[in-house]
């Protein structure tokens, strides 16, 4: 049983820094991957960053060159640094695991079709103006 905890959310005010962590009690993600999935009210569920095993790493293009996600060296502890954020960042973030086929793995890797493997409850976070 995998299980991904989050924690960091909270508010802060546009232009403003935040940190979200997650936490797994072991990695075994190698071929496909981890990141941080956000969910706005009314809008569908996105892919903000990825890092693979080999420290492939995504981002969707909103948040290039202000989010940065990272792993700790046992790679138990996956974070997201967020800078500079926006009132459009404002979401229920969500830590996975097992990414999609292609998303930081290659085209034949043994990795889901659509959807992550293994999801975190989410945590809150709010960008005021």
């Amino acid at each position: 049983q995998v299980e991904l905890v989050e924690s960091g959310g909270g508010s802060v005010q546009a232009g403003g820094s935040h940190k979200l962590s997650c936490v797994v009690d072991r990695y075994s993600f190698e071929a496909c991957g981890m990141g941080w999935y956000r969910q706005a009210p009314g809008k569908e569920r996105e892919l903000v960053a990825a890092i693979g095993g080999d420290g492939t790493t995504y981002y969707v293009d909103s948040v290039k060159g202000r989010f940065t996600i990272s792993q700790s060296n046992a790679k138990t502890i996956l974070s997201l640094q967020m800078n500079n954020l926006e009132t459009d960042d404002t979401a229920v973030y969500h830590c996975a695991a097992d990414l999609p086929r292609g998303v930081v793995s290659g085209p034949v890797a043994p990795c889901p079709r659509q959807f992550p493997n293994y999801w975190g409850q989410g945590t809150q976070v709010t960008v005021s103006s």
